[in-house]
């Protein structure tokens, strides 16, 4: 554990952490997975690419990534399945990520702070995305 008065760069926070399975680009990834997975919507590198605004290459790359680490099934030229830990871990981003639209969007009076929670919904540990949802239900912030 780090000792609360040791000051790093956000590279030494990261140097010091325990090695997460997850880079902030796979989270970025299942994530969106996850959303059209809940959208019924086959999920192909090509339609994860268009909207993620990245090339199927990198896509592909990734899938293979996630594959690896167990979040996706994924065969090239196939579609992708997400697995149990990837519905788990999927369901928690978006979760994640709409707690924190909402919490920015009231603390900002406004109705879209996606470029806000796109840079920093990473860094943000479980327990502090429960307690904001705490206070937004708390302090009856709409969502």
């Amino acid at each position: 554990m780090l000792n609360s008065n040791e000051f790093y760069t956000l590279k030494g926070y990261s140097s010091h952490m325990e090695k997460e399975t997850l880079t902030t680009a796979m989270e970025d990834y299942l994530e969106m997975i996850y959303r059209l997975y809940l959208d019924q919507e086959i999920i192909r590198i090509k339609r994860l690419s268009e909207l993620l605004h990245v090339k199927p290459s990198s896509t592909s790359k990734m899938a293979a990534a996630l594959k690896d680490a167990k979040y996706i099934l994924f065969e090239k030229y196939g579609h992708i399945l997400l697995t149990d830990k990837g519905r788990a871990t999927g369901q928690y981003l978006l979760y994640r990520h709409e707690v924190l639209q909402r919490f920015f969007c009231y603390i900002n009076h406004s109705e879209n702070e996606l470029t806000l929670v796109e840079r920093i919904e990473h860094f943000i540990d479980p327990e502090t995305v429960k307690n904001i949802k705490r206070w937004l239900d708390e302090n009856g912030a709409e969502g």
